[in-house]
């Protein structure tokens, strides 16, 4: 690809390409998404995924392409447990994991449900084990190998995720994984931002002190607290980490964790790196966690947004009538299609300009003079300033007919 920045279905900056820039990225040659929407997707106040609602979403995640699900925790109750048995048995190519504390009776679990993987997680900072756990490192180290150990026993793909990662001394967390590492077991680990309160700098260079020193695979795990998390997600990718962490539409605790969107994204049209993600699929995997979770999305959400192409602005409608027969994404980042979204559309309202004026009249197939189109855009905007919203057509219609009726034109 001659120009990776500008194709036929996206067009960002040539800058990201410059060989100054990708020479500081070091992405691993095979990425994966590990999406954990069914368990701390869940975790976002109010959202409750019955058993078939997971099953429905797990089907979804599988169809677009995405790599590792992880299917709930069964320890939280009897019905996620039957979901994930639900889900395993669905022989999807997506491998499914679950979740655990690092407690043996979570393996045990994790077993019966028949999933490939498990991800064990303990607190990794000092002041959290206090505050939060009311105990010591001693008892976050004997936990963590006796839950690997038994992990390996049982045959699962072990992840050993250490929460509040990014606030621990970081030496501390060296020890504890390095515990691990050599009387417990892991076949992974993970870095967990869980607070989101870490920089895409510190991020790359405790990924780099974590390959210098384990030779296992790192995993990713971002929160969007200060909506640095899929910056921190890519940052540690093209630092080396080979499975990001991610759910759909960002659900989650607090501010929610790193979006699946976005990510995936990102990393295909700025860093050029293809995961295999079926992105077409992305808006409609979206818009079913939101029917599910009984939540909207803002509707300039990156990505999946409604309102995302749906244009007001005098400009930039101006640029869609000169461009998209020519070059369409002369004012769009990436085509609507891409995602499986909806297409460019204008819309009439208190920013508007002569060309959503003339774009809706076209579309009626009629005519107007100048004079009588600046009058009708004169009446939109008032009525936008008036109702604080956009025009319906219908809106539309009647103040086009008072402008154009009364001077004789011919409304179809």
């Amino acid at each position: 690809m001659s120009q990776p920045w500008k194709t036929d279905q996206w067009f960002t900056s040539p800058w990201n390409f410059a060989p100054e820039v990708r020479e500081s990225l070091h992405f691993p040659e095979k990425i994966r998404i590990h999406d954990v929407t069914l368990r701390d997707g869940e975790q976002q106040t109010g959202i409750v995924f019955r058993r078939q609602e997971k099953v429905a979403i797990a089907r979804k995640l599988a169809e677009a392409g995405v790599h590792r699900i992880e299917a709930g925790m069964p320890a939280v109750s009897a019905e996620d447990e039957a979901a994930i048995k639900d889900i395993v048995a669905l022989g999807l190519p997506a491998e499914i994991f679950s979740f655990a504390r690092c407690m043996p009776a979570d393996v045990k679990l994790a077993k019966e449900c028949g999933v490939k993987g498990i991800i064990t997680e303990i607190p990794s900072s000092d002041h959290i084990i206090k505050n939060a756990y009311g105990k010591d490192m001693d008892w976050a180290m004997k936990s963590s190998v006796e839950t690997t150990l038994a992990a390996k026993e049982a045959g699962l793909y072990t992840v050993f995720f250490t929460i509040d990662s990014t606030r621990s001394e970081l030496n501390r967390l060296m020890d504890l994984i390095e515990k691990v590492a050599t009387e417990g077991h892991m076949d992974a680990m993970t870095l967990a931002d869980s607070f989101g309160g870490c920089t895409p700098q510190a991020i790359s260079f405790v990924i780099g002190k974590l390959r210098e020193r384990f030779h296992v695979p790192i995993e990713i795990h971002c929160h969007e607290d200060f909506g640095l998390g899929v910056a921190n997600t890519v940052a540690a990718l093209a630092a080396g980490a080979s499975v990001a962490h991610v759910t759909i539409s960002a659900t989650g605790e607090r501010a929610g964790n790193v979006p699946l969107e976005d990510t995936v994204m990102a990393l295909r049209t700025m860093y050029g790196v293809d995961m295999g993600i079926r992105t077409e699929k992305l808006y409609e995997l979206s818009k079913l966690v939101q029917q599910l979770a009984g939540f909207e999305v803002p509707p300039n959400r990156p990505i999946v947004g409604d309102s995302l192409y749906y244009i007001e602005s005098g400009i930039v409608s101006m640029f869609h009538r000169r461009c998209r027969k020519v070059e369409p994404l002369e004012y769009i980042p990436f085509a609507p299609e891409m995602v499986g979204r909806p297409g460019v559309d204008i819309a009439l309202g208190k920013g508007s300009g002569l060309a959503n004026i003339e774009e809706h009249l076209e579309r009626r197939g009629i005519q107007a003079t100048p004079e009588q189109a600046n009058d009708i855009l004169a009446r939109v905007k008032q009525f936008s300033i008036e109702h604080k919203r956009l025009l319906t057509g219908a809106e539309f219609e009647t103040i086009m007919n008072s402008v154009l009726t009364p001077a004789g034109a011919a409304v179809k």
